[in-house]
């Protein structure tokens, strides 16, 4: 059986992207997915800023000014980039020259080095990498409680229709108001344009856990939709989000994570794409440098290249920014976002997109901290203090229709 370099677990933008880049340096890469053809249908977003100097503007389908509605509406000053899928798609199915795809459903790694698919069939590679999203399929360590997921339930509609919420060239990256007339657990308002006229309006709770139902959040779509006087058509095609942001640090033993599979995901706002495209050049040159010589030093290199010690530090600070939203009063979050977006623009900049600036993270922190009121200083300090939270299903259940 042919020995490769790398194999790649994963089909989705963070597995081709690596497998590209690993492939133009000259190693033998192989790539394993479930449906390595099948149509990426998420809509994946980033700040322009963010956007990598080699994707081809072709993959932008709409640019739009940001901005966010807490208790009052910010413009946030950033331009923030829809991107086309298909394009996007192609774009990196582009770069697998010479990387042999095979098709099966990975169900574990008995050795380093070896994946066994379900049909019994191995593949074998000096270096296997996980990305394989949030299924994480060579990471299956139970979690001691439920996930913390974001959801979200969205609505495509033409932009005529999409008026009363946002103007051509607009986007809202989140309206925390409850137009949709329901107390119980926050949600909020997300609305971009998706390019050729069409608007995306998604009804998103940011974090909980266990996740929010997504009928909750399509009752509240609605009901808010119809506040604005927005007509969705019958046949408007949806979109259904529901992915864990609490993942902790992939620990599959001589395997690599990558992208979501990480994780990656930024856990305040569940974007994980654009530091997975810039990070995967970094990635395949950390294996380049040690491959064939040395697979253990190869798998060494990429793990810090991911996981410096900085990022891991910046990682865990948002982690507890995360459970001290999950522990937070619920009529208490807009008003959080108020405080958060009246920050000075760096330190928005900072936390949103910075994943190894330890100083900008501590600094922003300090601010938020310094400019907060006492009730909200307390409740970030506790929180850091405290262990997770176990549900947040106890306290929705005291609320209404929430």
């Amino acid at each position: 059986m042919k020995h490769a370099d790398v194999l790649v677990v994963g089909g989705g933008p963070a597995g081709l992207a690596l497998a590209g880049a690993c492939g133009r340096l000259g190693l033998a890469t192989e790539l394993v997915d479930t449906a390595p053809d099948r149509p990426w249908t998420a809509t994946y977003g980033m700040w322009s800023g963010e956007l990598p100097a080699d994707l081809p503007t072709s993959v932008v389908a709409a640019r739009a000014a940001g901005r966010a509605i807490a208790v009052s509406e910010h413009q946030l000053g950033w331009e923030y980039a829809v991107l086309d899928v298909p394009a996007l798609q192609a774009h990196l199915s582009d770069g697998l020259t010479d990387i042999r795809v095979h098709a099966g459903r990975v169900v574990g790694s008995p050795e380093a080095g070896v994946v066994t698919l379900a049909d019994g069939w191995q593949l074998r590679a000096s270096v296997v990498v996980d990305a394989g999203g949030g299924a994480r399929p060579l990471d299956r360590i139970r979690p001691r409680r439920p996930a913390a997921a974001q959801t979200a339930y969205g609505l495509v509609v033409d932009e005529d229709a999409a008026a009363p919420l946002v103007k051509p060239g607009d986007a809202l990256f989140m309206d925390w108001r409850p137009d949709h007339g329901e107390t119980g657990w926050p949600t909020f308002l997300y609305v971009i344009p998706l390019g050729g006229g069409q608007v995306l309006v998604e009804e998103t709770s940011l974090a909980r856990r266990p996740g929010l139902p997504l009928s909750t959040l399509r009752r509240r779509l609605h009901a808010r939709l119809a506040h604005h006087g927005v007509q969705a058509p019958n046949d408007a095609r949806s979109e259904r989000v529901s992915f864990r942001v609490d993942h902790p640090r992939h620990r599959g033993a001589g395997v690599l994570g990558f992208g979501a599979a990480a994780p990656l995901i930024h856990p305040a706002t569940g974007f994980s794409l654009a530091s997975t495209l810039r990070l995967a050049p970094q990635v395949a040159a950390a294996l380049a440098t040690h491959l064939p010589v040395d697979p253990g030093a190869a798998l060494a290199a990429a793990q810090k290249t991911v996981w410096p010690l900085d990022a891991r530090v910046v990682h865990r600070v948002r982690r507890i920014g995360l459970e001290s939203l999950l522990r937070m009063p619920p009529t208490d979050v807009p008003a959080f976002f108020e405080q958060f977006f009246a920050l000075p623009e760096p330190h928005r900049w900072t936390y949103l997109t910075a994943r190894d600036d330890v100083s900008g993270i501590v600094a922003a922190m300090n601010c938020l901290f310094r400019t907060s009121g006492g009730r909200l200083r307390r409740h970030l300090v506790t929180s850091a203090l405290r262990p997770g939270v176990t549900s947040n299903e106890t306290a929705t259940r005291t609320s209404c229709r929430g």
